[in-house]
């Protein structure tokens, strides 16, 4: 490989240029194998996040953290194989109910996930509610599961893409997470990855979403998709609403629950809407059209793949779930209808009563959370509940109270409300 000099990639960068394939492949090369210092790819990034990168250049940086660590090779499940990824969001449960209900229906689902860092929580934190459940798995124990039984969600081993773990690290630290071409370029890489032939994105949109506009959301969907039909896989991206929570609980075992009773034929409309319409692009990516998911979710199949899923990771499917020692009501101040929920400071409600981590290596409290009583256009009534806050320690409860301050609105008007799946973009 030709070699390069690190200040020499920065300067390129810095005053608007392109780098080169080798300059790229050099630079990623060095930095996972420390010849690149942090300090350094830290002024790369900030010039990537400043000027923007071409889309030949985001596809080879892909590329470079792809080749840092191995590609999974899936072709012996035996069946088609689609995933879902989400940009994250407040409630968003959406990969329990979907993973079994995908896999009830003929495609096989390896969802490789994380722990939450922040609001958004992190689907493995949700899990590891379920009493012996385990995220940890042999490649062994994750192609026997992905055999037999279709999905499996476990944790992502770090032979893939390890060049984006560390990179993720320095970006988190520096201030440039919110560039799109890093953004784009580290999910698709774990997921290119992962060896699966389709792949559906729920890109989230509004104030509980890391994207606040519909533009900026729309971009980086787009350039995902790109991504992934680039290296072979067939992407769709959908842009779906989070201005309030998904659901009626933001919390890990609160959120288990809350899937559980749509796997059971119950659940909130939002959750199932999204949930069967995921389902319907994954099946559709993979050529699998003649099976609606929506029936799979009725007739009980969707809940047969969940509980032999959570059973092969070592969970209890029957286990009570943890229940937080205290709670507090928040009571609806007036009669009326519901006009607005902000799901971010619910999500930071939820965080502060210890449903999520501010650093990796914080606990969680899988009882901890926040459970709605009401969706915006509900009618509610003055003095009745409106929110519950659960946490191990009552200490907890005046932070997210502060947290949830003028975060609703009630008033005579009917609400106005938008529709859960804003765009598609790909396919």
């Amino acid at each position: 490989m030709t070699s390069f000099d690190a200040v020499e990639l920065i300067r390129v960068k810095r005053d608007g240029g392109t780098l080169s394939d080798d300059q790229i492949d050099w630079g990623m090369a060095a930095y996972t194998d420390g010849t690149m210092a942090d300090e350094q790819m830290s002024a790369l990034c900030m010039a990537i996040l400043l000027r923007g990168m071409s889309s030949d250049e985001v596809s080879r940086w892909t590329g470079a953290m792809i080749e840092s660590g191995e590609r999974m090779d899936l072709s012996a499940v035996g069946r088609p194989t689609a995933d879902k990824h989400s940009t994250g969001g407040v409630g968003d449960k959406i990969t329990l109910p979907l993973a079994p209900l995908v896999a009830a229906c003929g495609a096989a689902v390896p969802q490789l996930s994380g722990r939450g860092l922040g609001h958004t929580g992190g689907t493995l934190d949700k899990l590891e509610s379920i009493p012996g459940w385990r995220a940890a798995l042999s490649r062994t124990e994750f192609m026997t599961q992905l055999r037999e039984v279709g999905a499996v969600v476990c944790a992502a081993g770090d032979e893939l893409a390890p060049a984006d773990k560390k990179l993720y690290a320095l970006r988190d630290v520096t201030g440039t997470v919110e560039a799109i071409p890093l953004i784009a370029s580290s999910i698709m890489s774990k997921k290119i990855a992962e060896g699966v032939s389709a792949l559906v994105l729920d890109v989230k949109v509004g104030s509980g979403a890391f994207m606040k506009e519909a533009d900026s959301a729309r971009e980086l969907a787009s350039v995902m998709v790109e991504l992934g039909e680039a290296y072979g896989v067939t992407t769709v991206a959908l842009l779906t609403a989070m201005d309030q929570p998904l659901g009626h609980t933001a919390g890990n075992a609160l959120e288990v629950a809350e899937s559980v009773d749509v796997l059971a034929g119950g659940g909130p409309p939002d959750i199932i809407e999204l949930t069967v319409t995921l389902a319907r692009e994954m099946l559709a990516a993979v050529g699998l059209t003649d099976i609606d998911p929506a029936d799979a979710l009725r007739d009980g199949r969707a809940m047969d793949v969940w509980r032999k899923m959570i059973a092969a990771q070592g969970g209890d499917p029957d286990a009570k779930l943890p229940r937080a020692r205290e709670m507090h009501v928040v009571r609806a101040p007036a009669s009326g209808v519901l006009q607005r929920l902000d799901a971010m400071a619910v999500g930071v409600a939820a965080w502060r009563l210890g449903a999520g981590r501010a650093r990796k290596e914080d606990p969680v409290s899988a009882g901890a959370g926040v459970l709605l009583h009401a969706k915006v256009g509900d009618p509610v009534t003055e003095g009745a509940p409106l929110l519950e806050l659960h946490a191990d320690s009552g200490d907890r409860f005046d932070r997210a109270l502060a947290a949830l301050e003028g975060s609703y609105e009630i008033g005579s008007a009917p609400a106005r409300t938008q529709p859960l799946i804003l765009d598609r973009i790909g396919g």
